[in-house]
């Protein structure tokens, strides 16, 4: 850790485990969830979870600032709070990927690129929305009202209080999509990141007190999902959730938000198609279904495990996938020139060994990778199984690795289109072909919350990003990520 700036020394000397109403306090949980260096297996850090008091208490906070005057604040002071509080995050950049890499192992170029040019773009876009957040008028109905002396209008207001909870894979980033929404909707939030990388969180949230957002309206709660997730999403004090993570905890969180019926929006797991046609330029598409499969060692949700090839280029796209893959360098997340880092932790590993066992068992054929090195870390190297059949478990089963299922297409679009629609998931996907009437049959066909062409569902601010069938519900970026923030309320006047 020698290595490190001077203000991650300083942070990583804290044991405080709550931030709550504008200030770190000590958890008063039972159980101690340690962090773990997945680039070495190493103990780094050890947090006490929080109890059901902690929570209510951060809820409680929530409230109060909810209700004390932020969800009235006058839109530009809102938004100049945001645009200070982007502005740190730029200043504060170093600290964060340093944290992010060391408590998740995603490799420093992406987090510094991740953090210092994607999180603060996207806290300044939505506070470009503060002002915008406007309803309609709307015409009388004469023929009800003969004297048309009606006025109907339509209003937009927050929510309330939020209760974020973000997954492990990127941990500053999913803290940032659900901060820059929300914020600009006037709502307040009780965020539970992932108890196995909780060190970003608090930083985060220090950050935006020091921009001048008030205390309570930003409050972190540790712990693990099971206990005191559970707990948060069936609190009568939140009126929404907004969770990103599996499917299978999307599923448990919908059933505990039924008490008080708060709403619910889930960004869950996904299993994305990308499509190589004939025409396609292979110099761009071949490293790009490399990258869509590889970027963050397979770990996010739209990543592109499928491949789908047409069966004439079908070789030339192996050798070359082969070669990328194999070139890959594997290693410690902290070194600037590594490209793959390890799996979160070795039961993620030996999960992911065991699809891929399970895929050479059923006939897929193993062309590079599959076999878990030796040494300290959790690292598994880039996977190729060629031959893979729609039926496969590997085909229909998110495995959240590095681990890339090939399989050759001929020329019945209508069988392809009904191999890539099997899945239970609907949220990223890309067909990559010159011949734009062909692609965009393709989009239309495609049963997805984005498709790319020639490209793979760039994540820009401004485009709306979720998942149709079992991805989840309602979408994050854009004007659309606003609206599950806010609650519309119809106001008619007879004058």
């Amino acid at each position: 850790m020698n290595n490190f700036s001077e203000t991650t020394k300083q942070y990583l000397k804290s044991d405080s485990s709550l931030f709550i109403d504008g200030k770190r306090c000590t958890a008063t949980g039972e159980e101690i969830t340690p962090v773990i260096n997945a680039c070495n297996g190493k103990h780094i850090y050890s947090l006490r979870d929080a109890s059901n008091s902690d929570v209510d208490a951060a809820v409680a906070a929530a409230r109060s600032a909810f209700n004390s005057g932020w969800k009235t604040m006058a839109p530009e002071q809102r938004a100049g709070l945001m645009l200070e509080f982007a502005r740190l995050i730029d200043e504060h950049s170093e600290a964060l990927s340093e944290l992010e890499s060391l408590e998740c192992a995603t490799p420093i170029s992406i987090s510094v690129s991740t953090i210092r040019y994607w999180c603060a773009a996207f806290i300044r876009y939505y506070a470009g929305w503060v002002d915008k957040i406007q309803g309609d008028t709307i015409p009388g109905a004469p023929f009800l009202y003969p004297d048309n002396q009606f006025l109907a209008y339509t209003k937009y207001e927050p929510v309330g209080v939020v209760a974020a909870i973000t997954p492990w894979n990127a941990p500053v980033a999913m803290l940032i999509l659900k901060l820059g929404p929300a914020l600009a909707s006037g709502c307040s939030l009780v965020i539970k990141p992932a108890e196995i990388t909780p060190l970003t969180a608090i930083y985060v949230a220090e950050l935006a007190i020091k921009a001048g957002i008030p205390a309570g309206v930003v409050n972190i709660v540790q712990g693990k999902g099971e206990t005191v997730g559970q707990y948060l999403s069936g609190h009568t004090g939140i009126d929404k959730i907004s969770f990103t993570g599996s499917t299978a905890v999307g599923k448990r969180i919908v059933i505990a938000a039924t008490g008080n019926l708060k709403k619910v929006s889930l960004e869950l797991g996904g299993k994305s198609p990308f499509v190589i046609f004939p025409d396609a330029n292979l110099e761009d598409a071949v490293p790009a279904a490399a990258m869509a499969c590889f970027f963050l060692s397979g770990q996010n949700c739209m990543a592109a495990t499928r491949l789908y090839v047409h069966e004439s280029i079908h070789g030339e796209v192996i050798k070359v996938l082969t070669n990328i893959a194999e070139a890959m360098e594997s290693g410690d997340a902290l070194n600037p020139k590594t490209q793959l880092g390890p799996l979160i932790s070795e039961k993620q590993r030996q999960q992911v060994h065991a699809k891929v066992e399970k895929a050479v068992e059923a006939g897929g054929v193993l062309l590079t990778g599959g076999k878990i090195p030796e040494g300290p870390g959790f690292y598994y190297p880039p996977t190729l199984i060629d031959n893979t059949e729609v039926s496969m478990d590997i085909v229909q089963q998110e495995v959240f690795g590095p681990v890339l299922a090939i399989t050759t297409f001929g020329d019945d679009i209508e069988a392809l289109i009904t191999d890539i629609n099997s899945t239970i998931y609907g949220l990223s996907g890309s067909v990559w072909t010159k011949d734009i009437n062909k692609a965009l049959k393709m989009v239309d066909a495609i049963d997805s919350g984005q498709v790319g062409i020639n490209s793979h569902a760039a994540l820009i601010p401004g485009v709306p990003f979720g998942g149709n069938k079992q991805s989840g519900w309602g979408r994050e970026f854009g004007y659309e990520g606003l609206l599950p923030y806010l609650k519309i309320k119809a106001v008619t006047i007879k004058y």
